[in-house]
């Protein structure tokens, strides 16, 4: 994890945390250290940023497969040069691209970040991680001493009752011979590390016991950053990176002691909270992971509206009346907990698999008046339900999956490449402006009854607007459009407790303190609290004059 800091003088100093998985790649152990640690310095008045580096080749990582590597956050770059070494070009690269972006503004005070987290992910001796730990050394060296700190994180298992250190000593050697002196050792666990194994871990690695952070398992990761705390996470950061030398403006420091209340009194666990059931209709539910910012903007929502999350995963093929045929029980367990949960949210995702299963999970929550959110391909599957259901056309279809016709309601767009798949989407953040007359819409009221929206986008295909008119004739309400009115961005039912979809992924900007809009008002629809969160969510704009989540300016890329 690598920090940028500037002082306010306007000079650069910069401050390197590494954070690798050595042993055995884990996520959770790079978003404990790297978030938590981020969460902590923000706390302290700091402006924080943050990039996240994985050692994979693929230009475009929105056609990796989510079912392998969890979801996929797209970027896009290149490098042009006649002849292109490792060192000193691409180490050079990487190091310039990191002071880049350090420096781009990452919250509405549109200002420099004086901190910049980078999770270098993959685990030491790994041949596509080789460049990156370079790059970061020779970075260490030109940072320079009281600059630059490397946070290294390792697994340390429990086997048989005892803790195991030596594959973390294992790792330090590894990184030390890369050239990557460890500050911090950060060690991932269970269950509280024994103080005979930290002054083990201490001795071996040749730093002191207060340097050993432990990590271990919590009721949640957002509890993580208290645990931290509570170890002088902050104090180390503080006197390694001389922070205490920063000169930050007591209305900065203010705002940092009144994040990290809030955020205690967010995330300290609540006992007899009222139980919220979420089935979640995917293609990928074999892999969490490929869901994952869904399932942390549900989480989000869920703690701000004070109910217990609990989410079912559904395999839509397993809605499909071929599988009732083929496997009834496997049908039945599935439509049991579609009909039991308290709300259906439907996913996005790409191709022809599964599809019939989401339509017919549409229509079950569209009938029944059940909370429905459907996102990107889930909006596209709400709106072919629709055109079959209520427009009366039974073939309707989208042009994804039986190719150009005259059903198809959901089309290529125009701008787009038939052949090439890779970096080839709609992508990016995008201005979605609401309808003249769309005051009633309960997501609308959420987003403070803004007239436009930017939210994030990640598609290749769209409504067809040459059947808007007789969706919306038939009762389905396109109350988002773009900017050029022609692209259907939001669709929502009008007497319905929430049935809504949106073309763009607002959950790539939900936090903690601040949920998505659409994941929030679908779970308190969910909980039965729609009302009571909109309520609060105005009165709190009133009185603070802010913007909610997905008002804010946007950068387009």
């Amino acid at each position: 994890m690598k920090c940028d800091l500037r002082d306010r003088q306007g000079h650069y100093r910069y401050g390197t945390k590494d954070v690798e998985a050595p042993v055995s790649s884990l996520l959770m152990a790079h978003v404990l250290s790297a978030s938590s640690s981020g969460l902590l310095l923000k706390t302290l008045g700091l402006k924080v940023t943050a990039i996240k580096i994985d050692p994979y080749l693929n230009i475009d990582a929105g056609t990796m497969s989510p079912k392998e590597h969890g979801e996929c956050f797209v970027l896009k770059g290149t490098y042009l040069g006649k002849t292109v070494q490792v060192v000193p070009h691409i180490t050079d690269a990487i190091q310039d691209r990191i002071e880049r972006v350090a420096r781009v503004p990452a919250d509405d005070s549109g200002e420099e970040p004086d901190v910049c987290i980078i999770e270098l992910g993959g685990t030491v001796g790994d041949i596509e991680s080789m460049p990156f730990v370079e790059a970061l050394t020779q970075f260490r060296q030109k940072a320079g001493k009281g600059n630059f700190v490397n946070i290294h994180v390792s697994y340390v298992p429990l086997i048989h009752g005892e803790e195991k250190s030596k594959p973390t000593q294992h790792s330090i050697r590894g990184a030390r011979q890369a050239g990557l002196i460890p500050d911090l050792i950060a060690c991932r666990c269970e269950h509280p590390l024994a103080m005979d194994t930290i002054q083990k871990i201490a001795r071996s690695c040749h730093i002191e016991v207060e340097q050993v952070i432990t990590v271990r398992d919590m009721q949640t990761v957002y509890q993580v950053p208290l645990l931290l705390e509570q170890q002088g996470l902050v104090n180390l950061l503080t006197g390694s990176l001389l922070l205490d030398k920063l000169t930050i403006p007591p209305a900065l420091v203010d705002k940092g002691s009144e994040l990290w209340k809030l955020w205690n009194k967010t995330v300290l666990p609540r006992e007899h909270l009222e139980r919220v059931e979420i089935a979640l209709v995917g293609k990928y539910v074999e892999t969490h992971d490929a869901y994952l910012s869904v399932v942390k903007a549900l989480e989000h929502s869920a703690m701000r509206c004070n109910t217990a999350l609990h989410i079912k995963w559904v395999d839509s093929e397993h809605l499909e009346d071929s599988v009732q045929d083929s496997d009834p029980t496997k049908y039945q367990k599935a439509w049991q907990v579609v009909h039991t949960a308290n709300g259906v949210v439907i996913p996005g995702g790409f191709g022809e698999r599964g599809i019939e299963g989401m339509i017919k999970a549409a229509c079950w929550t569209r009938t029944n008046r059940v909370p429905m959110l459907g996102i990107c391909l889930g909006m596209q599957v709400a709106v072919i339900e629709a055109a079959r259901n209520l427009c009366g056309n039974k073939n309707a279809t989208s042009e994804e999956f039986k190719g150009p016709s005259e059903d198809s309601v959901v089309i290529f767009m125009p701008e787009g490449s038939r052949t090439e798949k890779g970096g080839t989407m709609r992508l990016g953040s995008r201005p979605t402006h609401f309808q003249p007359d769309s005051e009633w819409s309960k997501l609308r009221a959420l987003y403070g009854y803004a007239d436009v929206v930017e939210e994030r986008h990640r598609h290749r295909y769209e409504v067809n607007p040459d059947y808007v008119e007789r969706l919306e004739q038939a009762g389905l309400n396109f109350i988002g459009k773009d900017d050029t009115g022609k692209r259907m961005e939001i669709v929502e039912l009008k007497d319905h407790p929430w049935y809504v979809g949106v073309q763009f992924h607002p959950e790539y900007q939900s936090k903690v303190l601040d949920p998505s809009r659409p994941y929030l008002g679908f779970v308190a629809a969910s909980a039965g609290c729609l009302e009571q969160i909109t309520k609060e969510l105005l009165q709190q704009q009133e009185a603070t004059n802010g913007l909610p989540n997905g008002v804010a300016k946007s950068v387009h890329f």
